[in-house]
């Protein structure tokens, strides 16, 4: 047992989580998620350039299965998975999210629509010009190398990128507790600003902002608050408002058309989803100004159409659109990268300033491996030259050795010891000779044919061009300034091959509230017994099946400017804005009515509408047989809750009818009124007087202790019978009264 627990390391838990987790966003935000400053790559995308690289996949080779690519790199480099891999392959070939398409693909690689790409078995790639700019001198030990996962390969930490690839393209990262957000710039301006910055170190952000203005995406579009950039590229983060670039067409039978030609970056790829929310916003009446949504893209370009119905305000449509749509969209900026193996928010001269340092690494490396290749070419140019001269004592000696290794001494140390010489003046000069390990192995090997005047002549050319390029060398290795004109021609020489115009517009752009240009329409409310309520338009009401009407027990016509009025047993009026109501497809839920207003668990008696409340009066019957009727006008209000009639303590309403102008004036309407101990009694509407909303009523009925008054219903004078709780009872047999309030005793069966 105690040789057992001699094996436990005993470790405080919350410190052991500290420490792993630790590490583990260490691991993700410099292994993974974040790009070097350097380079502008992740390190899944450094390490796929430099396998296609290893395979000899350059732009000019035919492309190579994307499979075989994933397998080299996960295989030797980036053991993570063969799905990252290719996802991180598939972006670098996208020319609607990076300025610069690093790789070249052959096959189904998506759209700017939202298709995805093929399988990885189906597409092939190569590197493209892009590309093989962050890959050029990489053989001229310009940047350190490093073991992979395993030790078994070496691969480089960065690439000897001479191009300013993270501001040129962008990036887009989600570590453990920070991100990254860097947006592509148009490659003219960014060189321009490097070159100035090269001529001017002490410049200010904002003096750097006249050569790169703003980011520059590859769909172009409009940036609406280009004044914020300054704030932006000076503390590295913010936020700024990508339009989609629309123009006004005229369209058929005096129609015109909204013309999206440019779309927000931020919706690059998802161009289908775009175009379906538009038609959905349509479909919904959402904006009844629209008339149809087209996609009409091709090869040449963007081209979404907004057909908009005759004479309304297109620009007024658009606010909305802007407002409702991503044709307006935020991009948050955030210029996070990794310098040192630690992640820097940046600004934008600090990034200039970067990549700017490192051009000056990798240059004076560049012309450090060409010095050192030069005078070495020199040393062998020298002692070919030299040995052209003495070359019959080179034979001399060559004959006169008994081994290789006896004449490589003689030419580099004079020792002549054993070699047969033709005179002892040939040995006495052989003594002398003091040529190089590496020029006597160039002597050893020389051809005869070098011998030829003529190579002897291009021996003695080589050789003044060396000490020219040494010269040469040496002065640019000497002097900042010469390092800088060759870093400043390296980079116009980048911008000749691979700039183009600025596709984002700057601008500064106010946003205008859409004013919806209402139009009234009839609707029809509808409430299931559970109490959700919706609207549907009249058309679609009418192409609604009545058998699918069923199951709602309340629906009210009214128009979409009119207010639902609920009339409550504890005598309260509620009112409801038509536009509260949500307009919903048949198939739809709704809304709880509870949710619509403040009217918690009373009992509703009447559903009406305002308009209809108004050409009408309402008959209000309580349990205690009190009665009025009230005009509609009583009930107009602004506000949302009012008491539609006054009770006293314990009482309630019964029923509440709605009579419209012409059941007033007919004179031979009557009142039934049914007991709850079976007593009834009926009379003329006409003798119901007309009260105030805020009066109690008159006394309609002498009621016994113990009974209420549980029904009420105004019946024509002809009618005969009506029914109650689904029992048919006699209108003749209730006795009418002309003045008092007694009842006839009935048996309600």
């Amino acid at each position: 047992m105690d040789h057992q627990t001699d094996h436990i390391i005993p470790l405080d838990f919350s410190e052991e989580m500290r420490n792993s987790y630790r590490d583990y966003a260490v691991s993700v935000i410099i292994a993974r998620a974040l790009p070097d400053v350097r380079d502008g790559l992740k390190p899944v995308q450094r390490r796929i350039l430099y396998a296609m690289r290893e395979l000899g996949l350059d732009p000019k080779k035919p492309h190579r299965k994307s499979a075989r690519i994933v397998g080299d790199t996960m295989g030797k480099y980036h053991p993570h998975g063969d799905s990252s891999i290719y996802d991180a392959l598939v972006h670098m070939t996208e020319d609607y999210s990076l300025q610069l398409p690093l790789i070249d693909g052959h096959g189904n690689f998506g759209s700017i629509d939202g298709d995805g790409a093929a399988a990885m078995r189906y597409t092939e790639a190569r590197l493209s010009e892009g590309g093989m700019a962050l890959l050029e001198h990489l053989d001229e030990n310009l940047v350190d190398f490093e073991p992979n996962f395993d030790d078994s390969e070496q691969e480089p930490s960065v690439l000897p990128a001479m191009l300013p690839n993270l501001l040129i393209n962008g990036t887009t990262g989600i570590a453990v507790g920070m991100a990254t957000n860097i947006p592509p710039h148009n490659i003219n301006e960014v060189i321009d600003g490097c070159i100035a910055y090269i001529d001017n170190p002490s410049i200010s952000c904002e003096a750097l902002r006249k050569y790169i203005p703003g980011p520059d995406f590859p769909t172009g579009g409009i940036i609406i608050n280009s004044k914020d950039l300054s704030s932006i590229y000076e503390t590295g983060e913010g936020r700024i408002k990508v339009r989609a670039k629309t123009e006004i067409e005229a369209g058929e039978y005096g129609k015109k058309n909204i013309i999206i030609s440019e779309i927000p970056y931020t919706i690059a790829g998802n161009k289908s989803k775009l175009v379906e929310s538009l038609s959905t916003l349509m479909k919904d009446k959402v904006f009844d100004e629209i008339a149809d949504v087209r996609d009409e893209s091709s090869k040449e370009g963007i081209r979404i159409v907004i057909e908009v119905k005759k004479d309304r305000d297109i620009n007024n449509l658009l606010n909305g659109l802007y407002k409702k749509t991503a044709l307006e969209d935020t991009y948050t900026i955030n210029l996070l990268a990794v310098r040192k193996k630690q992640p820097y928010l940046f600004s934008l001269k600090s990034l200039v300033q970067e990549f700017i340092s490192f051009q000056q690494e990798l240059y004076t490396k560049e012309y450090q491996h060409l010095l050192e290749k030069a005078n070495r070419r020199l040393e062998l140019v020298d002692g070919l030259i030299r040995a052209t001269n003495i070359i019959d004592l080179i034979i001399e000696i060559l004959r006169g050795s008994s081994s290789i290794k006896q004449a490589k001494e003689c030419l580099t140390k004079g020792c002549t010891n054993e070699i047969s010489f033709k005179s002892k003046q040939s040995e006495k000069i052989a003594k002398t000779l003091n040529f190089t390990e590496r020029q006597a192995d160039a002597i050893l090997t020389m051809q005869l044919s070098k011998l030829i005047g003529l190579e002897v002549l291009k021996l003695k050319e080589e050789h003044q061009t060396l000490l020219d390029s040494i010269q040469n060398y040496q002065k640019i290795l000497g002097d900042p300034k010469e390092l800088f004109k060759i870093i400043k021609g390296a980079l116009r020489n980048y911008k000749k091959r691979f700039g183009h115009i600025r596709r984002t517009q700057l601008a500064d752009l106010e946003t205008t509230d859409y004013i919806e240009e209402f139009k009234i329409e009839d609707i029809y409310v509808l409430i299931d017994k559970f109490g959700y309520t919706k609207a549907l338009d009249a058309a679609a009401y009418s192409r609604t099946a009545k058998e699918n009407l069923q199951e709602y027990v309340q629906t009210i016509r009214m128009k979409n400017t009119d207010k639902l009025c609920l009339f409550t047993e504890e005598g309260m009026m509620y009112q409801i804005k038509a536009s509260a109501i949500p307009r919903c497809r048949l198939k739809e839920k709704g809304t709880l009515i509870h949710n619509l207003c403040k009217i918690g668990q009373e009992t509703i008696l009447l559903y009406t509408c305002l308009e209809e409340l108004f050409e009408s009066s309402l008959l209000f019957h309580t349990k205690n047989g009190f009665i009025k009727r009230v005009s509609g006008i009583e009930f107009e209000t602004s506000r949302s809750v009012i008491n539609s009639t006054k009770l006293d303590s314990g009482d309630r309403l019964v029923s509440i009818i709605m009579l419209s102008a012409k059941e007033i004036l007919e004179q031979e309407q009557k009142v039934i009124l049914l007991t709850k101990k079976g007593l009834t009694l009926g009379f003329a509407l006409s003798e119901v007087v007309e009260l105030k909303k805020t009066g109690r009523g008159v006394k309609a009925i002498t009621l016994v202790e113990g009974d209420e008054v549980v029904f009420t219903i105004v019946l024509p004078s002809l009618e005969e019978a009506f029914e109650y709780n689904g029992k048919r009872l006699s209108a003749k047999k209730i006795r009418m009264r002309k003045r008092g309030v007694e009842g006839q005793k009935v048996t309600l069966t």
